[in-house]
């Protein structure tokens, strides 16, 4: 069916009145991003932490940065959780001795 029996007339354009909601769609409402960093160093026997993060949502970018200071200690326990991770989550590569 190539034609249709009834054509729709051209009409001008209006601008919505006051009390009227106008909805326009987002500029790219399927793009959105997120991004963040944490670094952990320890310098002058202090822990320092310094975390970023960025998110691109609903046409909205934001930011957030943060910094702080530990004991050393505090860098140590992460040391060690990192490695005891790290070594566990490797071991399930390597063949079992029975």
């Amino acid at each position: 069916m190539a034609t249709y029996p009834v054509k729709a007339k051209k009409r001008a354009l209006r601008k919505p009145g006051k009390d009227q909601v106008v909805v326009e769609p987002a500029a790219a409402p399927f793009f959105s991003f997120r991004y963040s960093s944490t670094e952990v160093s320890l310098v002058d026997g202090k822990t320092r932490v310094r975390s970023r993060s960025a998110r691109f949502e609903d046409g909205k970018l934001s930011s957030e940065t943060f910094e702080g200071e530990l004991d050393r200690g505090a860098y140590e326990r992460m040391v060690g959780e990192a490695q005891r991770y790290f070594w566990k989550s490797l071991s399930l590569f390597l063949p079992r001795r029975d």
